[in-house]
């Protein structure tokens, strides 16, 4: 339980003892300000008296209360919208967050999947380059197994003809000796 003061203030040139628990700096400033609010009053309204004004006054702050209650109280749902409209930001911040970070790890799977797909390409191509080199090799002693079947055919093809011709003489030959 916090400790109450009394303090003295002055309004309207009479003195009143207030309690309260607030600072006594706190105190007369209300003081000086309700004192300016009458005094304002009772010198624009000469006809009036002092209860009068201080009623007047009273109305005056309550009113300026109200209207600063409401503002504050517009001003509090405007921020508690802006807070609103913020935790939904917030929670959709968190789930595309979420979504980049699952993305994420989708990529880094795709990354390494591509990677084992250049070194399997680069396989590839080493086999195909083999592959190749292979075939000249097989290409070339087709070619040469050719060239020598050609060779051999063409040998062949001569020696049927010298055997031919051996044929014809030893025929002739043969027809002389008979003779």
């Amino acid at each position: 339980m916090t400790e109450k003061r009394k303090v003295m203030i002055k309004i309207n040139g009479q003195e009143y003892t207030v309690i309260g628990e607030e600072s006594e700096e706190y105190i007369k400033h209300l003081a000086k300000y309700v004192d300016e609010k009458v005094k304002n009053i009772l010198e624009n309204n000469k006809k009036i008296g002092n209860t009068m004004g201080g009623i007047l006054a009273a109305f005056t702050i309550t009113d300026e209360y109200y209207k600063t209650y409401k503002e504050y109280e517009e001003f509090k749902e405007s921020v508690q919208e802006k807070l609103n409209e913020l935790e939904n930001i917030k929670a959709e911040y968190n789930t595309n967050k979420d979504k980049i970070d699952r993305l994420s790890e989708h990529c880094e799977e795709y990354i390494d999947e591509i990677k084992e797909l250049k070194r399997d390409k680069q396989k590839k191509e080493k086999q195909v380059k083999r592959f190749k080199e292979s075939l000249n090799i097989k290409g070339k002693e087709l070619e040469e197994s050719q060239n020598m079947i050609n060779k051999l055919q063409d040998k062949l093809f001569q020696n049927q003809i010298e055997l031919v011709q051996v044929k014809k003489e030893l025929e002739e030959l043969k027809k002389n000796l008979d003779r």
